[in-house]
């Protein structure tokens, strides 16, 4: 009996080694691509004689749809890069040498630039308070003039005050105030040579653009009035504001 049983046993699983193996045999392989799986797909439906259509090149993919089937596909014209600086889409011909009038306003838009109003410039002058207060004499100031920020109170100084006080206070409610009064003097301001000039006779020229003649102009660096003969002023340098 034990014979018997061990002889089924044994028969069984030669049965089973044999259904594995037939297994291994027809088990599909992995369908890596596509492709494959269109191949595989045209077996299983009998088109053996059709597999040749399926082998698809790039050159079918990327042709046109509307050419006829079969018919061979026109050559693709060849795409070459080309590199264009940005600069040449501003300025086809090249960068434009600017004016001496364009220098000129770029340079003052620089200097405005660097001479930006402050915001405390708005604000009222206040009064300096000494940490450590120095008795003084009683016939020496000991509170700033009564009005010393009014246009009055200027014109009655100086001119080589008004002068210094144009220069050395610059950006301050002063210089604008000495600046006034130099103007009701007779004091043009020139804006290229940033000098103070005055007529010292009638100009011998005068024409829309510039007059031409002998002027006593303020010279900042040796700090002292000098005249000059001949002089051009030309009214673009003039700084004509009206100061309110």
């Amino acid at each position: 009996m034990w014979l018997n049983y061990l002889i089924r046993i044994s028969l069984s699983s030669a049965e089973v080694c044999d259904s594995l193996a037939c297994v291994d045999c027809w088990a599909p392989e992995p369908l890596s691509s596509l492709k494959a799986m269109a191949e595989r797909a045209a077996l299983g439906s009998g088109l053996d004689g059709e597999i040749s259509s399926l082998h698809v090149t790039d050159r079918d993919i990327f042709s046109g749809s509307s050419a006829a089937p079969g018919t061979p596909a026109a050559p693709q014209p060849s795409v070459s890069e080309v590199s264009i600086p940005p600069s040449l889409g501003v300025c086809p011909l090249g960068p434009t040498p600017l004016s001496k009038d364009q220098l000129y306003q770029q340079a003052m838009q620089e200097a405005a630039w660097t001479h930006m109003p402050h915001p405390s410039d708005s604000e009222r002058i206040r009064q300096y308070l000494m940490r450590n207060p120095c008795p003084t004499l009683p016939y020496h100031h000991q509170v700033p003039p009564h009005h010393s920020d009014t246009i009055e109170f200027y014109q009655r100084l100086s001119t080589e005050t008004l002068f210094f006080i144009f220069y050395y206070l610059e950006g301050t409610k002063a210089q604008y105030l000495s600046a006034k009064a130099l103007k009701k003097q007779s004091w043009r301001f020139h804006t290229k040579y940033m000098m103070w000039f005055q007529r010292h006779e009638e100009p011998k020229t005068i024409t829309d653009e510039f007059e031409q003649g002998t002027y006593i102009y303020f010279d900042y660096e040796k700090w002292g009035q000098r005249k000059k003969e001949g002089f051009t002023f030309e009214y673009r340098y003039l700084e004509d504001r009206d100061l309110q």
